[in-house]
């Protein structure tokens, strides 16, 4: 049954949407797969409870000119300088060939030369929702490769405008205003007048009125005017007969170094979600699945050919420009696949009569499918390929040779390095180990030598000198990874010492189950906030040796109630009732020891408003 009352409606989407998409995220789908298999269930083809809206998808599309808006507002100079090389030649290089060999396949298919360039620059464009989230999820952007991903997403958002700007003139309608047809050279003249209008509003304009309603203090008004701004330029670039998200795009880059940015990003970004997120489910709605099942094998083959033509482009330019083969194959997995700008494409490809519907339902299919491959690509490159082919592919030295140091540390990131320079500016003989082999690579061009190697595996640690270290340093990044390997560690050398680096009280209490010992544990952050907080008191006017004996009383209670606390409750559940009270009792009972010194302290202190 079909609802088209508009409350209902609104229900339907935002229950399908808190209920798939959490979902979704909790099994490695992400977000837009979340949205898209909400559409899939409500829409027509599968349980029927919205149709087809021409309304609804209007509105969703909003969300895709505010996504480029946003996008627009990331193009600072600085940053589009940093990423030149990958951006331009490798982002760039990766259009150009992709949209080519595309277009041939699709031109061998039987289709006219518009339709096949279409579909070819339809199909340069990977999921940046998707890539981005799985990248932060696993950690994957911190690598060079996770770099070069970035600027190739941010090179193919772009490209997005010159297409959708291309469109009108690849379409069979001829392009109209207010209906009524205009000689070239005028609308021509009326979209210059628009883009330069919008280009000098942005430079002089935007600012002052910005200022003004910043001034006054309402942020409702705030971003009223951020959601005006987006809404006035996509009207006026819709008049002149140009994509609304052209003129979006343009806002954002021009407003890219105001001081506003930050403010405009926080406004305009829940708007976007929400809408970008009611495009995809337009999109899932009309996913047919009975289309999908007709022609079944020519869609899986349009999905293997997609997927192939992307990943040997990426991989023989990675070749080219001498990627490690590490950073080459994720690269090269990771961006093939259609992505969400795919749909705007394609939806704007309908609306200009370049595809038949029937084509364009096929390709959206392949698309999605596309997608939905992604995570268990992602999972077979992070589960077969590297554990088995790329893990022990370092260029250099071998990943450890035997070693015989007093010192071993797992762990070379910024926690570690600062413990490993120190050994070593002593003269102690130091062995480190870390498992990103970008960062073994990078740090050994600065002379310090670091093994590539899993810390969790008890072979290469004793390979590594384990048997005959004094002192075991676990710096690891991933809390969890680092308990794991105090817990293989200590079953296999009970009497070893080992330091470990944590983050949080709960942390602490997981490395004392496993057997460290409560001297040798280090919380990352405690230690420069108290630090921090010492150098608060001073310049408040307290005398130096006041704040300092303050922060160590500080230290010591807050120490003796950490053991005390995991003494009582480190076995069980941090959230219960008893725990919170106990952590409410001790927050009173430290102010309590400290009010002695209160009085004095104020006393000390400057005065100040």
């Amino acid at each position: 049954m079909t609802y088209t009352n508009i409350f209902t409606q609104a229900f339907i989407y935002l229950l399908a949407t808190v209920i798939t998409v959490p979902i979704a995220k909790r099994i490695g789908f992400g977000s837009v797969l979340g949205y898209l298999l909400a559409g899939i269930i409500i829409g027509p083809y599968v349980l029927g409870l919205v149709g087809g809206s021409d309304g609804v998808m209007q509105v969703a599309e909003f969300g895709v000119v505010m996504m480029l808006f946003l996008v627009g507002l990331e193009l600072r100079p600085a940053m589009l300088w940093n990423l030149r090389k990958p951006l331009l030649l490798t982002g760039g290089l990766q259009v150009i060939i992709t949209a080519l060999v595309i277009t041939l396949i699709a031109k061998f298919f039987k289709l006219s030369w518009a339709q096949a360039f279409t579909i070819g620059i339809v199909f340069t464009s990977s999921s940046t929702a998707i890539v981005l989230q799985l990248l932060n999820e696993k950690g994957w952007i911190k690598l060079e490769a996770g770099s070069t991903i970035f600027a190739v997403l941010l090179f193919q958002d772009i490209a997005i405008i010159p297409m959708l700007a291309i469109f009108p003139l690849l379409g069979a309608s001829a392009t109209k205003i207010d209906h009524h047809s205009l000689p070239g050279w005028i609308q021509a003249g009326l979209i210059l007048l628009l883009l330069g209008t919008i280009i000098f509003a942005g430079k002089f304009l935007f600012r002052p009125v910005f200022r003004f309603i910043a001034n006054s203090k309402l942020h409702e008004a705030f971003t009223a005017l951020a959601l005006l701004l987006v809404i006035g330029i996509a009207l006026a670039m819709e008049f002149v007969g140009l994509s609304p998200a052209l003129g979006a795009f343009l806002a954002g880059v021009v407003l890219a170094e105001s001081e506003y940015r930050h403010e405009l990003e926080a406004d305009i970004e829940p708007f976007k979600g929400l809408l970008l997120g009611l495009f995809f489910m337009s999109v899932g709605s009309t996913i047919n699945f009975a289309l999908i099942t007709e022609h079944i094998l020519i869609i899986l083959m349009m999905v293997a050919l997609l997927v192939a033509v992307k990943f040997c482009v990426m991989y023989i330019l990675g070749n080219f420009f001498q990627c490690k083969l590490r950073d080459n194959l994720l690269i090269a997995m990771t961006l093939a696949q259609g992505g969400e700008f795919c749909f705007v494409l394609l939806s704007y490809a309908l609306k200009e009569q370049i595809l038949p519907a029937v084509l364009v339902k096929e390709l959206v299919a392949v698309v999605a499918l596309s997608m939905l491959l992604t995570p268990l690509i992602m999972l077979f490159y992070e589960k077969v390929l590297e554990p088995r082919f790329i893990a022990g592919f370092v260029e250099g030295e071998p990943d450890v040779v035997e070693q015989n140091n007093p010192v071993l540390i797992a762990g070379f990131g910024r926690f570690g390095q600062v413990v490993a320079r120190l050994m070593l500016a002593n003269g102690i003989g130091t062995t480190v180990l870390d498992i990103d082999a970008n960062q073994v690579e990078s740090v050994r061009k600065f002379g310090f030598k670091v093994f590539y190697g899993d810390g969790q595996r008890l072979e290469l640690l004793n390979q590594a000198g384990l048997r005959h270290a004094k002192i075991l340093v676990v710096a690891i990044d991933n809390t969890e990874v680092a308990v794991n390997i105090v817990a293989i560690v200590k079953q296999a050398y009970p009497d070893i010492k080992i330091l470990l680096r944590v983050r949080s009280r709960t942390d602490v209490y997981d490395g004392l189950k496993n057997g460290v010992k409560f001297e040798h544990v280090y919380r990352e952050t405690f230690d420069s906030a108290l630090h921090m907080a010492t150098d608060a008191l001073r310049e408040l006017g307290i005398n130096e040796e006041m704040a300092l004996s303050s922060a160590k009383k500080f230290k010591k209670i807050d120490e003796d109630e950490l053991i005390r606390m995991y003494k009582e409750f480190g076995g069980q559940r941090l959230d219960d009732g008893d725990y919170v009270s106990q952590v409410r009792a001790h927050i009173k009972e430290l102010e309590g020891i400290l009010s002695s010194d209160r009085d004095v302290l104020v006393g000390k202190a400057v005065k100040f408003n």
